[in-house]
C-alpha cells in the first residue's frame, strides 16, 4: 500500500488542495482546517449550510493565507489580536479574528455577512475523549486530526452507486471524484475494499497513527463542486450498503502517535 494523494483544507469547509508531502503535528497536517467562518452571531458555518464556500480556495505560504474565489480579486489575510468564544460542534474555542477585509470579501462570496477565524494556538481543541487520549488534541476539523480514505473502497462505492441507479430506473452517474470526502490521505493498493475499517494502527511512511474510529458521512458529501447543488448520493448508497448506528460510514479518522514527514509514494502498513 502507498499514499496516493495529500491534502489540506486551511478554512474549514472550502476548497482543499494537493500536497507532495506535509509536516503531520499533533493535531493534523501543517495548516489543516486552521480557520473557519462564522456568522455575525459567532455560530460556526460550513459548507453544508453554504456551498458556495467550496468556490473558495485559501492557500498558506510563508505563514499567510490567501483568499482566492470567483467574485474579487484575492485577498491576503491578516489576523487581528481580538479573541472570541466559537463552539466548533460541542467545543468551545478561543479564536482570533481575520479582520474586516475577510469579513467583507467572505460575505459577498456567500452572499451572508460572515466573519473569519483562525486557531492560532491548536492546543486548545481536545479530541473526543470517548475516541481518544486525554492529551489528544485536534484542529478545526470535525473531530480528529486526519481522515484516511482508500481508492479501493472509493472504486466499490462507485460501483454499487451504478448498480443502485440501475435499480431505481436511473442512468448510471459518473463516478464520484475523492474529493466529496475531504481526505487528508488516500491510500492506493488496499487488497479489500473498506480493509481499513478493521485497522487498529497504521503506520504511514515513519510515522505511527492510531485508528481512533471510523467517519460518519453527512450531506456535504453530496455536494457537487463544480455546481455546489446537493444530490442524493453518495448518503443514498451508504445507507444501504454502510450502515450501522444509525449513520453511514466512510474513511477512518487517524490519531498522530509520532510526528514528521510524509509524502506521496510513502507506504503504508497496517499494524
Amino acid at each position: 500500500m502507498r499514499v496516493r494523494a495529500l491534502h489540506i483544507y486551511p478554512i474549514k469547509s472550502t476548497q482543499g488542495h494537493d500536497l507532495d508531502s506535509a509536516e503531520v503535528e499533533p493535531w493534523g497536517l501543517a495548516g489543516d482546517r486552521r480557520y473557519l467562518v462564522v456568522d455575525a452571531g459567532g455560530t460556526m458555518l460550513t459548507a453544508r449550510e453554504f456551498p458556495k464556500l467550496l468556490s473558495c480556495r485559501a492557500e498558506i505560504a510563508g505563514g499567510a493565507l490567501t483568499l482566492t474565489g470567483p467574485h474579487a480579486a484575492p485577498l491576503l489575510v491578516r489576523p487581528a489580536a481580538t479573541l472570541s468564544t466559537v463552539t466548533v460542534w460541542r467545543t468551545d474555542v478561543d479564536l482570533r479574528d481575520c479582520g474586516d477585509e475577510a469579513a467583507t470579501w467572505l460575505s459577498a462570496l456567500i452572499e451572508h455577512p460572515v466573519r473569519l477565524k483562525w486557531l492560532d494556538d491548536p492546543t486548545r481543541r481536545p479530541v473526543n475523549p470517548d475516541h481518544g487520549r486525554p492529551e489528544d488534541r485536534v484542529s478545526l476539523a470535525d473531530g480528529y486530526p486526519l481522515l484516511l480514505a482508500s481508492t479501493s473502497s472509493l472504486a466499490r462505492l462507485n460501483d454499487w452507486i451504478a448498480e443502485d441507479a440501475v435499480e431505481h430506473g436511473e442512468d448510471p452517474p459518473g463516478p464520484l471524484p475523492m474529493r466529496r470526502f475531504r481526505p487528508n490521505v488516500v491510500v492506493d493498493g488496499v487488497a479489500e475494499p473498506f480493509a481499513e475499517d478493521e485497522w487498529k494502527r497504521v503506520r504511514i511512511g515513519a510515522l505511527d497513527f492510531r485508528v481512533s474510529r471510523g467517519c460518519s458521512r453527512c450531506v456535504l458529501t453530496t455536494i457537487d463542486h463544480s455546481t455546489y447543488t446537493k444530490g442524493k448520493e453518495p448518503i443514498r448508497t451508504l445507507a444501504r450498503h454502510r450502515r450501522w448506528d444509525g449513520k453511514t460510514w466512510f474513511g477512518v479518522l487517524l490519531i498522530p502517535d509520532t510526528t514528521g514527514r510524509v509524502a506521496v509514494g510513502d507506504p503504508v502498513v497496517a499494524l
